[in-house]
């Protein structure tokens, strides 16, 4: 990111911070938010118990409770107090008033026009890299993502999602293989089936997605797009592309009732490794075992992301 730029994004954090009254408050309860570290040998999963994110985990994300309320990434519809940053003709740069991170943004397409990557994987590469010191990451219509009739990506602050970490320790990846210049690597015994894109060109990496894309596409047909959350840094000269293969949007604990309840809609920072709470009996709830049914029931296991990089290599 220019310094310019950096500038900008700082300004917009301290303005929105002083003169909107519910961001403000909501980022300053981030420093009281409840914090638990749950080990899994290797790697560690963290929870954070953050009632402000009520909204995101319980939205209402199906067609008719979309349409019937008015779409709150349009410029039209937003707050008042919430001032935006034009990143380029195509993206608007916004502070979220319900933040996960210290510095937590939404970057939302200028064009009301649906949650969908394909023809955007490489508008996430350049905002990657633009916003560096920033991890950049996008929530699927059926993946998380409360606005699926806005396209939208969502940044945070780089190294707070453990996935970000984890990728560096041996034991849990290997490289499979290469897209022309692009890496692809793969993740063992993670309890979430990763494939991770490493490289420099930006033509490759986007070409080596696509191939992904298509893979997916053959095993989930008719949906509006596989299921899938992206997490993408770019850090010394290079991007890293975590893709997320999902098999549902929700657990099962999601709709139980009474003691059975757990109420988590992960999306791309909760399979990042650090699962939002919004209710603090869920907090409490979530351990060892029931991570990792949570974790079964969502995502690919290391089988079937063998075989999908298998069918792009």
């Amino acid at each position: 990111m220019s310094p310019l730029i950096t500038e900008k994004v700082k300004y917009l954090f301290s303005q929105q911070l002083t003169e909107w009254e519910l961001a403000k408050t909501n980022y300053e309860q981030l420093r009281s938010v409840r914090t638990k570290r749950i080990g899994f040998g290797d790697f560690d999963v963290l929870v954070q118990f953050n009632p402000e994110r009520i909204r995101s985990s319980a939205a209402k994300v199906d067609a008719k409770s979309v349409g019937a309320r008015p779409c709150f990434l349009c410029k039209a519809n937003r707050p008042a107090q919430q001032r935006d940053l034009i990143f380029d003709e195509n993206h608007t740069i916004l502070v979220n008033p319900f933040p996960i991170f210290n510095n937590h943004l939404t970057i939302t397409c200028n064009e009301h026009t649906d949650q969908r990557i394909r023809n955007s994987f490489t508008d996430m590469l350049d905002l990657a890299k633009a916003l560096q010191g920033f991890s950049v990451f996008y929530n699927g219509p059926q993946c998380g993502a409360s606005a699926p009739d806005h396209l939208h990506f969502q940044a945070g602050e780089s190294g707070f999602m453990p996935v970000e970490s984890d990728f560096r320790n041996a034991k849990l990846t290997r490289l499979a293989g290469k897209v022309y210049s692009t890496e692809i690597w793969l993740w063992s015994n993670y309890l979430r089936g990763i494939i991770t894109l490493k490289g420099t060109g930006r033509s490759d990496l986007a070409m080596a997605f696509d191939r992904l894309f298509v893979s997916l596409e053959k095993i989930q047909p008719g949906l509006p797009e596989p299921m899938l959350n992206i997490i993408v840094v770019y850090d010394t000269g290079e991007w890293i592309v975590h893709i997320i293969p999902r098999k549902k949007h929700r657990p099962e604990q999601f709709f139980r009732e009474n003691e059975e309840k757990i109420l988590v809609s992960p999306a791309s920072v909760d399979l990042g490794g650090v699962m939002i709470t919004a209710r603090e009996e869920d907090f409490e709830k979530l351990n060892r075992d029931n991570l990792r049914n949570i974790f079964s029931q969502l995502c690919f296991d290391d089988p079937e992301t063998d075989n999908l990089v298998k069918a792009i290599i």
